[in-house]
């Protein structure tokens, strides 16, 4: 009984090991069943599906999913650690749905994506493609043309209420 009870503990330690998250890379969502952390839509477009690992204390991380970069890349906007070097971001290959590492991949524009940027990413630099700072900029002014994600909608809400009531008096 004594020697199940010095096993115990190593036999725990390796169902951690074999299980547990490994600490760095891109893992699968569950499909159609993971939410996007930034505006709640299913993750279920394996070409235009993107992560980010967060690096916590003690060498560990947390992932987060997206159902599209532009989600993936306006929520970390805010994030202190978004320029840690320990920060991955993942984005899924546009034709394939291999995950690659989203700061180092090229992005076509045209793709009918979840969230509407439009931005298709692959390993490969092609003529016309954005580099990641490129993608980034062109998210950041697609949202703030369009309001993608209605963002600023109660405030323009509680205007339209006020302007009413403006001209009601």
């Amino acid at each position: 009984m004594s020697f199940l009870r010095s096993l115990a503990p190593a036999a725990l330690l390796l169902l951690a090991a074999c299980g547990g998250d490994p600490g760095s890379g891109a893992v699968e969502p569950r499909w159609d069943r993971t939410t996007c952390e930034r505006c709640r839509m299913s993750v279920s477009d394996p070409r235009h599906t993107a992560q980010v690992r967060q690096p916590l204390a003690g060498g560990r991380s947390r992932v987060v999913m997206f159902d599209d970069i532009g989600c993936a890349l306006l929520w970390l906007d805010d994030k202190l650690w978004r320029d840690d070097p320990r920060t991955e971001i993942w984005v899924t290959d546009h034709r394939d749905g291999r995950w690659i590492d989203a700061r180092r991949a090229s992005y076509v524009t045209g793709n009918n994506t979840p969230m509407a940027y439009g931005l298709g990413a692959q390993d490969e630099a092609v003529d016309g493609a954005l580099d990641f700072t490129q993608a980034r900029r062109h998210i950041f002014e697609t949202e703030i043309r369009f309001n993608t994600h209605q963002a600023h909608l109660k405030e323009q809400l509680l205007e339209q209420m006020r302007a009413g009531a403006a001209t009601e008096k």
